[in-house]
């Protein structure tokens, strides 16, 4: 899964350049955001027009514009990307990257690059075999580039034998791989919940809060992105995930959510509760719709299942369990309280006294607490960031 990755793509003149186009459908399809740089000679295998059409950007082949007009510059290509995949190398742009010669827009590009790179060379038997192909792919190498062994098979002069470019489903099984292994946390398994729960008073009314669920998808989608298998429990809310690595389980009131929780959490290896689960449920549900027809109107309420106390009962000691706490007064105080009492790892807090955090916004301030008594309070950042924020604590307490 490459959610959310930056890849470009390097394009040389070779008759390979066809295989490049289903490479960059193959990305594209796996969530990742492609760019790619061609050589003028690679031009004359392949049109920008398809490329572009395929990566649903603009093809970058020179050094002033690219088919857009716009300007482009190789340095903020090479610090965008968070890999760089050349396919097809050819053996002449394999010599200018070995030996530092930057005549055209792609060599310029990978002298720049801060990522990652891996090349998949074509080239014919001859070519490949030569020592000073071999020279120069051995630089790259030496360089800590990742070469992408071409494989035997028949090549375009009719000779058979290595030289043949890898296929494209193999290069990005392979990136894959290499790049999914630097995603830490990459095959947990993690609970999260997220939004209101509404209390049914009768069939159209019911007793809610004003908590959106963009913290709680913030948080799924940047566990998503960081490799996790991903369970959302979200409360009524409109917001929406195509993320492959998530599974959303809907529901309504805090009943349904205590109920999948539970049902949940022996499995993962981390929850994160997140959602602003009711306190208290009406004790009756009026099965018609009360009509308005007295001055006063009396709900008598009762509390409902405390979700996190009861994950702290079931936690494993292998297990990693997160809190919540949305304070206006004694904050710190009542997170402590609570982060103990439940069972936490830890806690984190939001107060509502502070301009841009809490419910509905784009923005959270928060601070964390921990059951080692270390706490950590952040600026105002964008739910994102904090989302960011939260799941670098998690992987730090897993390393710990």
């Amino acid at each position: 899964m490459l959610s959310s990755k930056k890849i470009l793509i390097g394009i040389c003149g070779s008759i390979a350049a066809y295989k490049s186009a289903e490479l960059i459908r193959l990305f594209i399809k796996s969530g990742a955001e492609v760019k790619v740089v061609m050589t003028q000679s690679a031009v004359e295998f392949i049109t920008p027009l398809t490329i572009a059409t395929l990566s649903k950007n603009p093809v970058n082949k020179d050094f002033v514009k690219n088919d857009a007009g716009e300007w482009t510059n190789h340095v903020e290509l090479g610090l965008w990307a968070d890999a760089f995949i050349i396919a097809p190398a050819s053996a002449n742009s394999i010599a200018k990257f070995a030996n530092g010669i930057c005549d055209n827009l792609l060599s310029a590009v990978y002298l720049s690059a801060k990522c990652p790179v891996y090349f998949a060379p074509a080239m014919d038997l001859d070519m490949w075999k030569h020592p000073s192909t071999q020279k120069n792919i051995g630089k790259l190498v030496a360089y800590g580039n990742t070469l992408i062994k071409p494989t035997h098979g028949e090549l375009a002069s009719g000779l058979i034998g290595e030289g043949r470019m890898a296929e494209p489903e193999d290069i990005f099984d392979f990136l894959q791989i290499q790049l999914n292994a630097e995603k830490p946390l990459l095959n947990k398994n993690i609970l999260v919940t997220a939004g209101p729960t509404y209390e049914a008073i009768d069939p159209v009314r019911f007793i809610g809060n004003h908590s959106s669920g963009k913290m709680g998808f913030a948080l799924a989608e940047e566990l998503a992105d960081q490799g996790a298998h991903v369970t959302l429990i979200s409360g009524p809310t409109h917001l929406l995930t195509n993320h492959k690595n998530i599974s959303i389980k809907r529901v309504t009131s805090a009943g349904e959510m205590f109920e999948q929780c539970v049902r949940y959490f022996p499995s993962v290896d981390i929850a994160i509760m997140s959602a602003a689960v009711a306190d208290y449920t009406p004790v009756e549900v009026a099965t018609q719709k009360i009509k308005k027809t007295e001055n006063e109107f009396s709900l008598s309420l009762t509390k409902t299942k405390d979700i996190l106390a009861e994950l702290g009962k079931l936690k494993k000691p292998e297990q990693l369990l997160v809190g919540f706490a949305l304070e206006t007064t004694n904050e710190i105080e009542n997170a402590t309280g609570k982060l103990k009492k439940k069972n936490l790892d830890f806690i984190v807090l939001n107060s509502l006294n502070d301009k841009g955090a809490g419910f509905q916004g784009d923005t959270n301030k928060i601070t964390i607490l921990d059951k080692n008594g270390k706490t950590e309070t952040f600026e105002l950042k964008t739910k994102q960031e904090v989302a960011q924020d939260i799941v670098n604590k998690i992987v730090s307490t897993l390393h710990a």
